[in-house]
């Protein structure tokens, strides 16, 4: 785990933040909406890595929302992940599918009231927009967020101490 008061972990968080946002714009048209697939959720895994990364995959969840002008998605979409992240911090399993599923979960619980009361998509039904949230969360925590991790894993495996 990298000590959450040294310079590394600063500059490191601040990269983790600018990479959600950069991410979500550069991915825009799949980002946000009703089918979306955010490839800077794949970035929920740094928690595992790193606890202060839940601030700053947070914060660039927030910023990334607000850059998309959508005051509800700034604050309901940004809790729906800072929850998932922080829930990361309490599941002791080194079981990935198990500790990411908090992530999933959250989103797929807030984010389609978020599109149904934020975007006013309210002609598709909610467990239908749940649907939608989770395949795009399964794609982007456990599919590309499982490959980030064993990079990450196989780069720096001293990272990963199982001392979260």
């Amino acid at each position: 785990m990298i000590n959450k008061f040294s310079l590394k972990s600063i500059v490191l968080n601040a990269v983790y933040t600018a990479l959600y946002v950069v991410l979500c714009i550069v991915f825009q048209p799949i980002s946000y909406g009703l089918v979306q697939i955010r490839i800077a959720e794949a970035l929920c895994i740094m928690p595992i890595f790193d606890n202060v990364a839940i601030i700053s995959i947070s914060l660039g969840c927030l910023i990334s929302n607000i850059y998309n002008a959508n005051f509800i998605d700034a604050i309901f979409g940004t809790l729906a992940t800072f929850l998932g992240l922080l829930c990361i911090k309490f599941i002791k399993t080194n079981n990935f599918f198990i500790k990411m599923l908090p992530t999933i979960i959250s989103n797929t619980i807030i984010i389609p009231l978020v599109l149904k009361y934020g975007y006013g998509l309210t002609e598709t039904p909610l467990i239908i927009s749940a649907a939608y949230v989770a395949i795009g969360e399964i794609v982007a925590v456990y599919v590309l967020g499982y490959l980030l991790y064993n990079a990450l894993n196989k780069i720096y495996p001293k990272l990963n101490n199982g001392n979260n």
